[in-house]
């Protein structure tokens, strides 16, 4: 893969995260010398050739005052998991969701929710509404809380000829 000189920049520009600003790319731009569209445009090519999986938000939700947030871990029969896992998904309150397979005997869970809450007690209320949404189909759960912020961060490159 080779990026040209302005693609380069761009990414060298962003890898950090944008700018908190009403407009940032046109704030990513103007530090560049380019115009705001050129900085959307090159970015959706380098999405497109995959150069950048995915542009998001990595809310640190210690800073929003959500300081209980628990990895919910459910043991769901297969044939229904992938179904009830997009419902889950899909509440309000997890911010991710996804399934993994299980590694027995050790692991029997295969499908995972992040919930996040002020309170271990509003996690757990939560949680129970997962439970009531898988309903018979969940063979048991857990959860994990987490005890501290791990730095969220994607691919960083260095400067054109630093490491």
């Amino acid at each position: 893969m080779t990026l040209d000189a302005t693609e380069r920049r761009i990414i060298e520009a962003t890898q950090a995260g944008l700018p908190l600003s009403p407009a940032p790319y046109a704030e990513v731009a103007a530090g560049l010398g380019l115009e705001e569209r050129e900085v959307i445009d090159r970015l959706a090519a380098l999405q497109a050739r995959g150069v950048v999986r995915r542009i998001g938000i990595a809310p640190n939700h210690y800073a929003l005052g959500m300081v209980a947030n628990g990895m919910s871990v459910w043991d769901v029969e297969d044939p229904a998991a992938s179904e009830l896992g997009a419902e889950v998904g899909n509440l309000d309150f997890v911010s991710h969701c996804y399934l993994r397979p299980r590694a027995l005997p050790q692991w029997p869970y295969n499908l995972f929710a992040m919930v996040h809450g002020r309170s271990r007690e509003e996690v757990e209320e939560k949680r129970g509404r997962i439970a009531a949404l898988l309903g018979a189909a969940c063979r048991q759960s857990d959860i994990l809380y987490s005890t501290r912020i791990l730095k969220k961060t994607g691919l960083r490159i260095g400067r054109q000829g630093k490491a």
